[in-house]
């Protein structure tokens, strides 16, 4: 039986990966370093933020993440597991990150278990939109489902993140029972609380 939810959640998917495709080189560059100006606004020094390398056309974290290790905050960066689950290292500058299956780019050092993830005081989320309300509409690898479930688990809630253009902060999407909402959506222009 098709799923309207589903149904809808795919057909935005490829609307915004295409309006993500279609950004030409130099707005990517620029909005990945508006993202890093507002570094100082997500963490502080000392805190531990567990954040991603971006790929493809995503919104860029590479200048974002040195721009956290510069302020002395704590970086821990996923390594996809055969399960799709994440495990999670601490990230020590461009050239300690390592090519990985998928076009991905993985940390190079000691893996700290999937369980790391806990211990973040901010967890920021892939995504291609996010409502009002904080839903996220996520590529629909579940990789961070379970990320956000183990937190569950664990007891712990950290500050959830989702890193945007612009354009994908949205007055609404498709959501489902289990969907968690996230608290702030990063874009270029600054920070947006959600819910």
């Amino acid at each position: 039986m098709e799923h309207p939810v589903h149904n809808e959640k795919s057909a935005l998917r490829t609307r915004l990966l295409s309006e993500r495709r279609a950004l030409p080189p130099q707005a990517r560059e620029e909005a990945a370093l508006a993202l890093a100006g507002h570094a100082g606004e997500l963490a502080a020094p000392g805190a531990t933020v567990a954040a991603y390398v971006s790929v493809g056309a995503e919104p860029g974290t590479r200048p974002l993440l040195d721009a956290l290790l510069a302020r002395g905050v704590r970086v821990l960066l996923p390594v996809l597991l055969p399960d799709n689950d994440l495990d999670w290292a601490g990230y020590a500058g461009p050239a300690a990150l390592a090519p990985a299956g998928r076009g991905l780019l993985e940390p190079a050092g000691e893996r700290l278990g999937p369980e790391a993830v806990t211990g973040a005081d901010l967890v920021l989320l892939p995504g291609l939109a996010v409502d009002r309300r904080g839903l996220r509409l996520g590529r629909g690898g579940g990789s961070y489902d379970r990320v956000l479930a183990r937190l569950g688990r664990a007891g712990v809630r950290p500050l959830l993140a989702v890193l945007l253009y612009e354009h994908e902060l949205l007055a609404s999407v498709p959501a489902e029972p289990h969907d968690l909402p996230v608290d702030v959506a990063l874009t270029p222009s600054g920070l947006h609380r959600l819910g």
